[in-house]
């Protein structure tokens, strides 16, 4: 899949008896900034972090996104960027950090617009506002468009927990006193679990 920001297509005709359904660029022109997710073209807002999820999201992005920069290994975002899990209806989720590689996102961060490709990493923050329900929907949907791994921090149990895109890989659980490894999507990538939460 060849990365992109997203060009501006003709609106979408009106279904009869209806509005004009919500396209990706609509979205984007709209919403850019917002709070907010679509869920099967129906945009809902989503919860302001409280400060406790800024802060394991900033430790995230610190290890993380740091261990990426230093290596230039592509892309990392935070604050809930933007990723497009489907256009027809449109699904637009916001992940708490996201990192693309170079060869998904070999432009860079895109001024305006987005990165469409499958990100190869999402990291979701559990918030006391999430239900569990809803977070085991993100990462299956992060998965279903390709995601190779997802990564939840969860600050009630001190716990990181990565879901893998491969049929048959259980969950992985690294505990308070873990070292964190993601091989598969950051060679070489350790960080001791307590760090997300100090």
């Amino acid at each position: 899949m060849t990365p992109a920001t997203t060009p501006a297509p003709a609106p979408a005709p009106a279904p009869p008896g209806g509005p004009a359904a919500l396209t990706l660029d609509d979205f984007l022109d709209r919403y850019a900034g917002a709070y907010v997710e679509v869920i099967d073209g129906v945009v809902q807002e989503v919860p302001m972090p409280q400060p406790l999820h800024g802060a394991i999201c900033l430790n995230t992005a610190i290890y993380v996104g740091g261990f990426i920069k230093q290596n230039g290994l592509g892309v990392v975002c935070s604050n809930d960027t933007f990723v497009v899990i489907r256009r027809d209806p449109l699904r637009v989720r916001g992940a708490d950090v996201v990192y693309w590689s170079k060869a998904k996102a070999p432009d860079g961060v895109p001024a305006t617009g987005m990165i469409t490709a499958a990100p190869d990493l999402c990291v979701e923050v559990v918030s006391p506002t999430n239900t569990w329900t809803e977070v085991f929907t993100k990462v299956g949907e992060y998965l279903g468009i390709g995601v190779p791994a997802v990564l939840v921090l969860d600050p009630d149990t001190l716990t990181a927990s990565v879901y893998r895109d491969r049929p048959g890989t259980p969950q992985q659980v690294f505990n308070h006193g873990d070292t964190l490894t993601l091989p598969d999507v950051l060679p070489g990538f350790a960080v001791q679990v307590k760090k997300f939460f100090e």
